[in-house]
């Protein structure tokens, strides 16, 4: 079958099968994998036990003369409320447009995992996700929005921004 296929096409001339084959090697050619990247294709990785001990990862960015946003979004989350100790579960939104760093996305899952026991109240870890974020890879903009599950009848939305944007006092004209 594959030969009246490559005899079809090269009657029609559609495609230099004899060249695509000789070219193919050069075109899937494998990308060596940065060495500071210690998590991807590892399946025996672990989860840190803290946002402490994890670490974001980073790659060059491929692009950086253009601002592109890049998107990561998990409704897997959870840390732990610091007074009940009760689960919070939340929908995490991380969006930013990345100067010569870009976040590895394994990295970013385990780190997000860390803090399955991590007792802080939504606002700190939303900030502090932010601020890791920052410290990670320097990005010219970044936002985290973290929407937490209801409780008693409440559900919470936190965004924080960088760079910060000004905040108006209560007298402040808006």
């Amino acid at each position: 079958m594959w030969r009246t296929i490559c005899a079809h096409f090269k009657k029609v001339g559609a495609i230099d099968l004899n060249r695509l084959r000789a070219n193919f090697g050069i075109a899937v050619t494998k990308v060596k994998r940065p060495s500071q990247l210690t998590l991807l294709g590892r399946s025996e990785a672990r989860l840190p036990a803290s946002p402490t001990e994890a670490r974001l990862e980073t790659f060059p960015n491929p692009a950086p003369r253009r601002n592109y946003r890049i998107h990561f979004e998990t409704d897997d989350f959870t840390s732990v409320c610091p007074i009940t100790g009760q689960p919070d579960f939340a929908r995490i939104d991380i969006d930013y447009v990345p100067d010569r760093l870009c976040v590895e996305s394994k990295s970013l899952k385990f780190y997000l995992a860390s803090y399955r026991n991590e007792r802080a109240f939504n606002e700190a870890v939303t900030n502090r996700i932010l601020e890791d974020f920052l410290k990670a890879c320097a990005p010219r903009q970044a936002n985290v929005t973290a929407q937490f599950s209801a409780r008693g009848g409440i559900a919470l939305t936190v965004r924080a921004d960088y760079p910060d944007a000004k905040i108006p006092n209560a007298g402040d004209e808006l």
